[in-house]
């Protein structure tokens, strides 16, 4: 208990012990993005929650050991809004419904907030956090992705011969597949008189794979082509 005690203070070897948790537990959440090929791996996830530690103790010393009259979790209130940058640039936008880097990003914003509960002292907090984080990357993403594949979830465009038949077409990609965000759109072939329509499918039992919902709706008298759209 003495010795716990003893790391709750500000001294030499609570500093030492915080930064090489720092390390360690930001280092543990990196390994499994950098398996993974993402951009932030072990070193971006270390260097984050290392960082954030350090600016927890800095604005503990000063208050507390210089003396300044001043709020010690101001500096560390700036990494929370400040890691923001550094996610955004993990999130690649490939298409339509192919967004990566997300989790990756949420994952930094986790060290952030891991390393400055280290750096103040909270070592209850930052061990539950690393941990449900690391479960959450690993265990939880097979979970997720079994989940996710019982969901047909994908754009389709459809380019009909004529505006007249607008109406019509939607009514059928609305009852037909249950399809939502519908747009009316320019004809992607440039053909006169041709009217493009862009439509979420939304298919939780699975039953057609895109192409074989292209070919149905292609089926249709005004009907151009229709495509997955991504």
């Amino acid at each position: 208990m003495r010795f716990i005690e003893y790391l709750s203070e500000f001294n030499v070897v609570s500093v030492l012990v915080r930064l090489i948790l720092a390390m360690l537990l930001g280092g543990i959440i990196g390994i499994e993005r950098g398996k993974h090929g993402r951009a932030a791996g072990m070193r971006t996830h270390i260097l984050v929650c290392l960082g954030s530690a350090l600016t927890a103790l800095i604005g503990i010393y000063i208050t507390y050991e210089l003396g300044f009259s001043s709020d010690p979790l101001r500096i560390s209130a700036q990494v929370i809004s400040g890691i923001g940058f550094l996610g955004v640039g993990t999130i690649l936008t490939k298409g339509r419904f192919q967004v990566t880097g997300l989790t990756t990003a949420a994952g930094l914003w986790a060290t952030a907030s891991i390393g400055i509960a280290l750096g103040v002292g909270f070592y209850e907090g930052a061990f539950i956090v690393a941990l449900i984080s690391f479960l959450t990357v690993t265990v939880f993403h097979r979970i997720e992705s079994k989940v996710s594949k019982k969901h047909t979830h994908f754009g389709i465009y459809v380019e009909i011969n004529s505006d007249k038949n607008i109406r019509h077409t939607i009514d059928f990609l609305e009852e037909r597949y249950s399809a939502t965000a519908i747009q009316v759109t320019f004809p992607r072939s440039g053909t006169v008189g041709n009217v493009g329509i862009e439509a979420t499918i939304n298919d939780p039992e699975n039953k057609l794979t895109s192409s074989e919902m292209a070919k149905e709706i292609e089926a249709l008298e005004e009907t151009v082509f229709a495509i997955e759209s991504i």
